[in-house]
């Protein structure tokens, strides 16, 4: 039997023009807790997180949600989380949280996602999806890693902690999504003054250093 993948229809990517100003733009900034790494295979979500950035500012408007994963969370999760089985108990499913991510987005008009290993939380929200025969359009996404490996390649593979120091921007909860949203969304906001300094400065900007850093990336391997 043949299952047909139902699609999500949420704006998630607003449409602006390649000349826009970054420190104009709105930005949705997000992480995700999960039982393991393991995505492909069993490990699910346990937690979204996501704070909106609006004219180069953290703003108030936050979005946070627990997620019933399907198995039981692991200790050491638990341990590096400090996310206990009773806090996702009653938690939405995965799609119902995804479902009020996405709803977030789309009131916040976000120009694109931004995210520390973002393609890892991308991967994750993917996957839960097809977990239940449900696909989305993907909308453009930033990882802060390749905007401080084009600002300074040899800080390369840090932990978020260390970055938020030699940045010295504020540094909230570890390990739990709307913490570690926090903490990137002020360094992404930081990491914007320091790339205008370096000419970054339009949407079409960014989009040329990312996918610079794509092809840098390929070619290593």
């Amino acid at each position: 039997m043949f299952w047909r993948k139902q699609r999500l229809n949420y704006k998630l990517d607003q449409s602006f023009l390649l000349n826009t100003k970054l420190r104009d733009m709105p930005f949705t900034v997000f992480d995700t807790e999960t039982t393991g790494f393991a995505i492909a295979a069993d490990d699910g979500l346990i937690e979204i997180g996501a704070v909106h950035v609006e004219k180069s500012e953290v703003t108030n408007r936050v979005f946070q949600t627990f997620v019933k994963p399907l198995g039981e969370i692991p200790e050491y999760i638990t341990r590096l989380t400090s996310i206990e089985q009773y806090h996702v108990e009653n938690a939405p499913t995965a799609l119902e949280a995804i479902e009020s991510y996405f709803q977030f987005i789309e009131d916040t008009k976000s120009g694109g996602w931004i995210g520390h290993h973002v393609s890892f939380d991308t991967l994750v929200i993917k996957k839960e999806l097809q977990r239940v025969k449900y696909s989305y359009e993907e909308p453009t996404s930033f990882d802060t890693l390749d905007l401080i490996d084009y600002l300074n390649p040899s800080w390369d593979q840090l932990d978020l902690k260390e970055y938020a120091q030699l940045f010295g921007t504020p540094l909230f909860e570890r390990h739990r999504a709307l913490g570690d949203a926090l903490t990137t969304a002020h360094l992404f906001v930081e990491l914007l003054k320091h790339l205008e300094e370096k000419g970054i400065i339009t949407l079409a900007d960014l989009l040329r250093l990312k996918h610079s850093n794509l092809r840098l990336k390929t070619a290593r391997f």
